[in-house]
């Protein structure tokens, strides 16, 4: 990491270059879409295991399929935003990851939150979330804005 210490506080200097959000927002909505495939696509096994126990269940099972997705979603962002790499696949696939300001890496907590706070966000202030990009520094959205996260270019 490229960092320096600054009044006892870890500035990383990566985050300070203009050229690490060039492109994010895009990027960002891309990293969105695929990562919404993947979901969908690990969904499928879970549902056919949800399926079978609801059979065996006389039907009791079947109630898990109302939080199979939500549930399937934070596993997936837990163990790929909050991994060492700080993204999920398909963050990954557009170059893209989430720094914290503070240099701090990202845990799974920290990453699930995000995502809660992004699905908030969306359902009570739907256009201003990506409005937001528009005006903050750094492209950053309001539940990035929120937990002191920014996303940048992997490879800038």
């Amino acid at each position: 990491m490229n960092a320096r210490v600054l009044d006892g506080e870890i500035i990383n200097t990566r985050l300070d270059d203009v050229r690490a959000y060039e492109g994010v927002r895009t990027r960002r909505i891309l990293a969105f879409v695929l990562d919404y495939i993947i979901v969908a696509l690990l969904s499928i096994p879970f549902a056919i295991l949800v399926f079978f126990l609801g059979l065996l269940t006389l039907g009791l099972g079947w109630m898990l399929f109302g939080v199979l997705v939500p549930a399937v979603a934070i596993l997936y962002i837990w163990n790929t935003l909050g991994s060492a790499d700080q993204a999920t696949t398909g963050m990954k696939m557009m170059g893209i990851r989430l720094d914290r300001l503070d240099g701090r890496p990202i845990d799974g907590l920290t990453a699930v939150v995000h995502s809660v706070l992004f699905w908030a966000g969306n359902v009570i202030l739907s256009p201003l979330v990506l409005l937001v990009t528009l005006f903050s520094d750094r492209k950053r959205t309001l539940h990035d804005l929120l937990l002191g996260t920014v996303v940048s270019r992997t490879g800038r």
